[in-house]
């Protein structure tokens, strides 16, 4: 047996891997309990201190080094900044909360109970304090990531995490007499050009590559891995540990990368189906039974740490329902976040066994505090978040269930990355509706090459969606002209959004038999979007809608609003909103009661006539131009108004533009949501 394990062979052991990732979540799903649960399980006994199956090698070490980085990385990601910035001081106080109550309460049972001296019961009190956001994709494929009660406890896991790491640092430091009156000038001057560099520095190199360099999805997913593990890299300069400054990182990329974008899906996938699981199984192989049988010191040193670290979590997660008004399946999802010991845990143990602090006992006592908490805080976060994902689902705004049918014409000429981009950015995931490419095809213009040419933009477009798991039916119409061909396509795919680009300037066929936006114009069942984008919409820092006067008492201005506050929302931009002082309260009342809610900056006014003074004054190259289109003879139509884009189109030249053309007639939406 010795001469076939552990298994050395790559091949193999990856194959091992595999199939222990494919079926853990099946096997355990009969029990209803979380598939990491079991992977946690075979590592523990398919470990080195087992079966012996599997060495923790350096492989397994490097794996899930990377998986626990992304744990941080997508936690931070995934953070809607608008919750957290509204509920930042719910997030400090927390963070304080569940670091103060396991820090003094372990402190009392390191230094009384366990007999420890005054360093090492600081020490052992900190990894009391931190945790690990382990269970985070669980509450991501809840759907529960933009939750209060979610955001709070990830914005407190930096919190704890740092403190508990700088902790770490001043008693390892002192312990070496390094600690005297420049260490704290030392530390703290470069922890703070370390915040600074990566939450100020990246996002400005990020938005260049973007805009320059990302010409597909996978040099834009390389240009992430390499600055999340550049930044985790760079956390030992700074006396901090690598899961803060992955956790900085995805702050820092949060705007830049939208959730339901093709590149986050990429992320998430790679992370869930490789780095995490390895991350699981390296955890679960670190458990070795034979040492409780050294003695009854064992034995108390492990029950210590299992139960304090489990009450002062629990203490700290109850906290929040009399101090934030959280519910009761709030404050036990809060409690399955942040109980999880892992990465700062095991560094502070490693650490404190390097310098003398600590013996064997508490190094297994750490594992086995490390195991149980990982398998308690899977089973609290499934049951408790179910129970907030189906009130969610029951609370959720009848508003919102209006049947919306996205149809994007697509050139054959030119690129429709950022028209598809757009189209993600405004559909409504919950009604979980196809988004429907189209080519129309002139006839008499070559139909049986033009046909091939479509085909390879359509199937471009399907593999486009497809990478960020948005369903598509793609379609192909032939037709007299291109307006009546997307007039058509239209009507008989009973789409509620037609999305078509545009160069900013009429062709000379245009000039003189009519453009094709007054043409599709003329249907005025449907709302249409014409974009002239010419960077990426991730890259946008801001949004400024344009409302023109008596626009808010149309009826199609909700859908309008919506589609823009929504895209604000998703790309994590700023939104302004420019309208005539005269309407101003108005607009902010209908804009207020559109969802989704996010913070906008509204400027009046004082004549709508000095608009583009007001705009020359303030549009920037990352801005993009949100123009509320009006309609001849409808209540916003002004004199003047259909010259308004191209006006706007030939003074901003490098800004992305977005006319916004509400239906008028209600019958269709009705009709599809009947």
């Amino acid at each position: 047996m010795n001469e076939l394990f552990p298994v050395k062979n790559p091949v193999l052991v990856f194959a091992l891997v595999a199939t222990l990732i494919l079926f853990a979540p099946i096997v355990l799903g009969r029990w209803r309990l979380p598939g990491m649960i079991g992977l946690l399980l075979a590592g523990a006994v398919l470990g080195p201190n087992a079966l012996g199956v599997l060495a923790r090698d350096e492989s397994f070490v490097l794996f899930g080094t990377v998986g626990l980085l992304y744990i941080m990385f997508t936690a931070a990601l995934e953070i809607d900044m608008v919750v957290l910035k509204r509920h930042r001081l719910a997030s400090l106080a927390f963070g304080l909360l569940t670091f103060a109550i396991p820090m003094g309460l372990g402190f009392g049972v390191s230094r009384y109970l366990l007999d420890f001296g005054l360093p090492a019961a600081i020490l052992l009190a900190s990894t009391f304090a931190s945790h690990t956001l382990l269970t985070y994709p669980l509450v991501s494929r809840l759907g529960l990531t933009r939750n209060p009660a979610v955001t709070t406890a990830v914005g407190g896991t930096i919190i704890t995490d740092t403190l508990a790491l700088l902790v770490l640092a001043v008693i390892v430091s002192y312990q070496r007499g390094d600690v005297d009156e420049l260490f704290w000038y030392r530390l703290g001057i470069s922890l703070t050009v370390y915040v600074l560099a990566i939450l100020l520095g990246l996002p400005l190199l990020a938005r260049w590559f973007f805009r320059n360099l990302g010409r597909d999805g996978v040099s834009e997913f390389v240009f992430v891995l390499a600055a999340v593990f550049g930044c985790a890299a760079l956390s030992h300069v700074a006396g901090s540990e690598p899961i803060v400054g992955a956790f900085l990182a995805g702050l820092a990329l949060n705007r830049l990368i939208p959730h339901h974008s093709t590149l986050m899906n990429r992320i998430q996938f790679t992370g869930e189906a490789v780095f995490i699981p390895f991350f699981l199984l390296s955890v679960g192989m670190l458990l070795d039974a034979r040492v409780f049988l050294g003695g009854p010191r064992a034995w108390l040193v492990a029950f210590a740490m299992v139960v304090t670290v489990h009450v002062t979590k629990w203490l700290a997660a109850e906290a929040t329902r009399p101090l934030l008004g959280y519910s009761r399946d709030q404050a036990r999802l809060v409690f399955g976040l942040t109980v999880p010991q892992a990465a700062a845990t095991l560094a502070a143990t490693i650490v404190g066994y390097d310098i003398g602090l600590f013996d064997d006992a508490v190094v297994n006592g750490a594992i086995l505090m490390i195991l149980v908490s990982c398998f308690v805080a899977p089973v609290m976060v499934d049951r408790h978040g179910r129970n907030l994902a189906r009130a969610e689902e029951q609370d959720r705004d009848d508003s919102d269930t209006t049947g919306q049918r996205v149809v994007v014409a697509l050139s054959r000429r030119r690129s429709n990355a950022r028209l598809l981009e757009l189209a993600m950015l405004i559909r409504n995931p919950a009604q979980q509706q196809a988004i429907y490419p189209l080519v129309v095809i002139e006839e008499g213009n070559d139909e049986g090459g033009a046909l091939a040419r479509a085909e390879k933009v359509l199937a471009a477009a399907v593999a486009e969606l497809a990478a960020a798991e948005v369903a598509t039916q793609p379609v192909t119409r032939i037709d007299l002209n291109l307006a009546s061909g997307i007039l058509r396509a239209r009507r008989e795919l009973r789409g509620t959004d037609v999305i078509v680009g545009w160069r900013g300037r009429p062709s000379k066929p245009e000039l003189f038999f009519g453009s094709v936006l007054e043409k599709l114009l003329e249907d005025r069942t449907v709302t249409l979007l014409v974009a002239r984008l010419l960077a990426p919409l991730n890259t946008c820092r801001r949004v400024v809608f344009v409302v023109p006067p008596d626009a808010d008492r149309e009826a199609g201005f909700a859908v309008a609003a919506g589609s823009v506050k929504r895209l604000a929302h998703r790309v994590g931009a700023d939104l302004q909103v420019l309208t005539d002082a005269r309407g101003e309260a108005h607009v902010r009342k209908r804009l207020g009661a559109i969802k989704p809610a996010i913070d906008l900056r509204l400027q009046a006014l004082a004549d709508w006539s000095t608009l583009r003074a007001a705009l020359d004054a303030d549009i920037g190259a990352d801005d993009l131009i949100a123009l509320y289109g009006s309609r001849a003879g409808s209540l916003a139509w002004r004199s003047g108004a259909d010259a308004l884009p191209a006006l706007l189109a030939e003074h901003f030249p490098r800004s992305n533009l977005l006319m916004l053309y509400p239906h008028e007639v209600n019958s269709m939406l009705e009709q599809l949501s009947a």
